[in-house]
């Protein structure tokens, strides 16, 4: 299955993770300074490029901004992550995960698979059902962050975390009533960190499973965050604690 993966960053990332991809349009005319790598590389890795017009990409791309760059490449695979909380332990670093419960809009994915990249986060777990998977949308939401990111995508989240649990991983539920924030919780040791989809927070069973609740603190009149900005703060206080 072909996924198409368009844009500056996205298309650059792929390459220099050597990404298996099976073609590169490049619109004529296009004049980017970072087209040269671009096509250098798809030297360099034998990819076959095809100069197109540029209304071509624009139909391609539903009127999306793909900067003159397309490529034709498989799907990002998904990772085991019971490997990756393995590789974590065996590295001596306490495991840091984010699952997402119900996240459906992939500029909020592509953005939490940026903050992940950018904190060390080992591991985005989300699920098979009502939850947006790795597409060209998110690929380019994430600006690339997502060739360097693990993602699992399971079945059963609540069957999930009991597994996290079993090997000594704290769950941390993201929940506005919850009676304390993360700023006053210890978030030292090994950690999962969920939050719910846009629309309707974590679902209930999730939220059951959690082995605790915490909120942000929020003085304006919004009474919540966007998921992806949420999940920035909380991480980030996490990395804060660990020093």
């Amino acid at each position: 299955m072909e996924e198409l993966l368009y844009g500056k960053n996205p298309v650059l990332e792929a390459l220099r993770a050597k990404r298996p991809i099976n073609k590169l349009l490049v619109a004529r005319g296009s004049n980017q300074g970072f087209l040269k790598e671009i096509v250098a590389l798809s030297k360099e890795h034998n990819i076959l490029l095809q100069y197109v017009e540029k209304k071509q990409l624009d139909l391609m791309t539903g009127g999306e901004v793909h900067q003159g760059i397309l490529a034709y490449t498989a799907a990002k695979k998904y990772d085991d992550w019971e490997d990756i909380y393995q590789e974590a332990e065996d590295k001596g670093e306490a495991p840091l995960f984010i699952i997402l419960d119900g996240v459906e809009d992939p500029h909020n994915l592509g953005a939490i698979l940026r903050t992940a990249d950018a904190a060390g986060v080992h591991c985005v777990i989300i699920p098979k059902h009502r939850s947006v998977p790795l597409t060209s949308g998110v690929a380019k939401a994430s600006a690339g962050a997502i060739e360097y990111v693990p993602v699992a995508r399971v079945t059963n989240l609540a069957q999930t975390i009991e597994q996290l649990k079993k090997k000594g991983c704290w769950i941390v539920g993201a929940d506005e009533s919850a009676g304390k924030t993360c700023f006053a919780t210890d978030l030292t040791g090994p950690a999962a960190v969920v939050m719910g989809g846009e629309s309707k927070g974590l679902g209930e069973l999730v939220k059951k499973k959690c082995d605790l609740l915490v909120a942000i603190p929020m003085k304006g009149h919004v009474n919540s965050l966007n998921v992806s900005v949420a999940a920035s703060v909380i991480i980030y206080e996490i990395i804060r604690q660990r020093g």
